[in-house]
């Protein structure tokens, strides 16, 4: 009996282990197979932060000032800074790395693209960051900055291509408008567009999509063995987190879920809890009822369930609140960003005394018509509180956006 539970548990620990096993190649692993190629004789500048490693979870920073042809002259920080230690939306500081002793530059301070200053010793910008394959998330921006400074200033870029965590296949969301163009929706793309970071940037720059119609000295290192149906687990890469609310894989299939209407703090979404963007919950909200009426609405792929939660921190910190939590049990059906807007839908039918539209703070309506990429879905939305009387709006550029983006896939 005893062997046969031991016999029974390696199998199951040794299918664990193979259950992990990597499938993919990223772009910094296939720039290490070319021994560095493309890099050779340049004056280096890395565009990273913690989600920059290898397979083996080694920092590109590291990486790159460790490899004898490779001259590493300065590093450049995103939201929350190369080393990850800046808290979101906090400015990050032009500073020295303490690892390496390299000049570390801001670019989400004083400005979000590089200077003439900070580029007049490099020949090449590396961008190497783990997206989430959402517009609002602010490191894409990062990314078309850097590819317009590396225009402007006569630069290379070298993308090293990373997985689109939800996939290469979902795409939702009406294309950023030219009175919402922001930091938050930088480029007129959905709001899930469905491609990894080194297929946007060729799209950027082929469309001419970057301030002007300008183009770079564009070149992407490409992943090997990535295909578009996978999500980030699907790859058997470790997690790192990309921001402080995104801790794990699936937090990028949540972060739409629940994002936009995030910005209002009008419920917890989870943040200040211990699932970030994966929740719903309010004083005033009644969990099965509302857990109910969601259900009632047959979502694909998605179920609800009531929840009683006391936040750490954040919107309603140390009060008792009743809502949902998102289950997403199938993640290629469920239609990620929809939800929010039918939990703001139902919470109005509901309880039409907490009506989004009525009590959430109106200095919040500008940057909630950013994340939308439209002052539309807010004026549209606010006359009946109808998903309805959206969703066309919301969907409206899905399949041009699909046509035009397949010209750039590198992969199946």
């Amino acid at each position: 009996m005893k062997r046969t539970f031991i016999i029974s548990l390696l199998c199951i620990l040794c299918g664990a282990v193979q259950a992990q096993k990597i499938t993919i190649k990223t772009g910094i692993e296939v720039l290490k197979e070319q021994n560095f190629k493309c890099l050779e004789g340049k004056r280096v500048g890395l565009i990273t932060n913690p989600t920059g490693v290898d397979n083996n979870l080694k920092s590109t920073i590291d990486i790159l000032h460790e490899a004898p042809n490779v001259n590493l002259v300065a590093l450049f920080g995103p939201e929350h800074g190369v080393r990850g230690d800046v808290h979101a939306g906090d400015h990050v500081t032009d500073i020295k790395d303490a690892s390496t002793g390299l000049p570390v530059y801001s670019l989400y301070g004083k400005t979000r693209k590089a200077t003439p200053e900070m580029l007049k010793d490099i020949d090449v910008l590396v961008y190497d960051i783990q997206d989430i394959g959402c517009r609002s998330f602010t490191y894409i921006s990062t990314m078309g900055l850097a590819m317009e400074a590396a225009a402007e200033n006569g630069k290379e870029l070298v993308v090293l291509d990373r997985p689109n965590p939800v996939g290469g296949l979902k795409i939702e969301g009406n294309l950023a408008e030219d009175d919402c163009i922001s930091f938050v929706s930088q480029f007129k793309i959905p709001y899930l567009y469905a491609l990894t970071c080194g297929e946007l940037a060729l799209m950027l720059n082929g469309e001419k999509m970057l301030k002007d119609g300008e183009q770079c000295n564009l070149h992407v290192v490409k992943m090997k063995g990535w295909k578009r149906k996978m999500n980030y687990e699907d790859t058997g890469l470790q997690w790192i987190p990309s921001s402080p609310h995104v801790p794990h894989p699936h937090s990028a299939f949540f972060y739409p879920v629940s994002g936009i209407l995030g910005e209002f703090g009008y419920m917890n979404i989870g943040v200040g809890y211990t699932i970030p963007f994966q929740m719903f919950a309010t004083t005033w909200m009644k969990a099965n009822e509302f857990a109910n009426a969601m259900n009632a609405l047959n979502i694909p792929g998605v179920v609800f369930r009531p929840m009683f939660v006391k936040p750490f921190y954040s919107v309603g910190k140390g009060e008792l609140l009743q809502g949902v939590q998102v289950h997403i049990m199938d993640y290629e059906k469920a239609p990620l960003s929809d939800i929010q807007f039918l939990v703001m839908q139902e919470a109005a039918r509901l309880y039409p005394e907490h009506k989004v539209f009525e009590k959430a703070d109106k200095k919040r309506y500008r940057m909630f018509d950013l994340v939308c990429g439209s002052k539309q879905i807010r004026e549209r939305f606010s006359k009946n509180h109808n998903w309805e009387d959206i969703r066309e709006y919301w969907y409206k550029d899905v399949e041009d956006f699909r046509k035009l983006s397949k010209k750039y896939y590198l992969y199946k």
